[in-house]
């Protein structure tokens, strides 16, 4: 089953770090937005969480909502 999670976790962290991406968005950037819903993170914490992947999923919907992603392609 660790090694499932594994792989999800990857995708999950590589799917948020392609909408920072298409938005040429920092982790910097990423903190501002996020703070400006209600959000308080350094960039320095949303660069580890965020490299893990071990994120929650709440947490991500945060980051895509915060940087305004609408949509989402998983494939």
């Amino acid at each position: 089953m660790e090694g499932v999670d594994k792989e999800y976790q990857a995708k999950a962290k590589g799917l948020l770090r392609a909408e920072m991406a298409r938005r040429n968005l920092s982790y910097e950037d990423l903190a501002e937005k996020l703070t400006s819903i209600g959000i308080e993170e350094s960039p320095k914490n949303l660069s580890n969480k965020i490299g893990r992947g071990s994120f929650s999923a709440g947490f991500m919907l945060q980051c895509l909502n915060a940087i305004g992603c609408e949509t989402l392609r998983l494939a």
